[in-house]
């Protein structure tokens, strides 16, 4: 469903190789086959013309749960979302497959603010949905939500994990 999966995970693997990280388990490799347990959560706000709306989301940091993200969850709640924090900025494409639900996908740059958004991105869809450019962070939220908050390019996001990053 996300982020380059195949490289993002190739790299990864190199990388914990090279500085002798942990090693990955053969069941954090393969393809998902259902839903990933509920992530650590945190309150996200944008702050948008039509006022200040706060997400609880879940962090999405590894590169197995950013991979599976919201991957087979039947149902996405309109204050809820997921949360993919790039260790360094870069292009973020993503899709939908095996996602079962349509989602708003905010593409949120360096500083903070919405760089672009993709709304009600198509369940199980394989076309790629870009931010075309370096992006610090993706999130997800239910499809729809966006346009019915009013949330535009340019909003301000703020929350703990992007705080940290800068």
């Amino acid at each position: 469903m996300k982020q380059g999966i195949c490289g993002m995970l190739a790299a990864c693997l190199t990388a914990g190789v090279l500085l002798g990280a942990s090693p990955v388990r053969a069941e954090d490799m393969g393809e998902p086959t259902q839903a990933q347990a509920t992530l650590p959560k945190e309150n996200l706000t944008i702050a948008s013309a039509n006022g200040r709306h706060v997400f609880s989301v879940e962090l999405a940091k590894t590169p197995r749960q950013q991979q599976v993200g919201e991957m087979f969850r039947t149902t996405l709640p309109a204050d809820n979302g997921m949360l993919f924090l790039w260790a360094t900025p870069q292009q973020s494409d993503m899709w939908m497959e095996n996602t079962l639900v349509p989602l708003d996908i905010v593409f949120i740059g360096t500083d903070h603010r919405i760089q672009a958004i993709a709304e009600n991105a198509v369940p199980r869809s394989l076309a790629h949905i870009s931010s075309h450019g370096p992006v610090g962070a993706t999130l997800e939220l239910a499809g729809g939500v966006t346009a019915k908050l009013g949330i535009t390019v340019g909003d301000k996001v703020e929350a703990p994990s992007l705080e940290k990053k800068s």
